[in-house]
């Protein structure tokens, strides 16, 4: 009896485990958008310089990292869709939020086939997201790298975007550098409240931030 308990109790353990990392969900079945902003510059001193990346080579602040569709707890990945991938032609017109075609085409494979869109109608919901949401004008005109809490970043996005909330946006770092900001959207690209895995906030009082150089 014993034997099957701990049988029983090892398998729901693998089963829980496999559906928490699981791949290929429905497209179209998730509860809200999280849009990710990166600090171009933090990307580029970690990994991109490193790639050769050609986002490197631009003076760009705040970029799109991706628009993903998220459960209330978790978020499906490389979904399973019938919609067509983008054309180059596409991902290409996304440089400008999000640095190169590459990354627009590693977000739709991964996350914006969750959507359940039309690649283009996906790409298009992206940019507006961007769009809605000021991005303070303080930190583009940076002349040096500074060291400043974390939470300065947080404050400076909801004095920017009237009605956002702090339960709706968090920050985070990377090896003591800021790394992204992501605000937490409806379906219809409103505010609203992020699920407890994702608002977790960087509490460094001394987060670098790189200018952009």
């Amino acid at each position: 009896m014993r034997k099957a308990i701990v049988t029983g109790l090892a398998l729901a353990g693998f089963m829980s485990t496999t559906a928490a990392f699981s791949e290929g969900e429905p497209a179209g079945d998730f509860d809200y958008y999280v849009l990710a902003l990166s600090w171009s510059p933090t990307w580029c001193a970690l990994e991109g310089d490193d790639r050769g990346s050609p986002q490197c080579d631009r003076q760009l602040g705040w970029v799109m990292h991706g628009l993903w569709p998220q459960y209330e707890r978790g978020w499906p990945s490389y979904c399973n869709t019938s919609m067509r991938d983008p054309s180059r032609r596409q991902t290409e017109a996304m440089e400008d939020i999000m640095g190169t075609d590459g990354a627009a085409w590693y977000q739709w494979k991964k996350h914006g086939r969750c959507a359940g869109l039309p690649a283009q109608e996906y790409l298009d919901t992206a940019r507006e997201a961007f769009e809605s949401v000021t991005r303070p004008a303080a930190f583009q005109n940076l002349t040096k790298d500074v060291l400043l809490p974390a939470s300065v970043i947080e404050q400076a996005f909801m004095q920017s975007n009237a009605g956002l909330h702090k339960d709706e946006i968090t920050v985070t770092c990377k090896d003591q550098r800021i790394q992204e900001v992501r605000i937490c959207l409806s379906k219809d690209l409103e505010p609203r409240s992020c699920g407890q895995d994702t608002i977790r906030d960087c509490t460094l009082d001394k987060a670098r931030l790189d200018h952009i150089d």
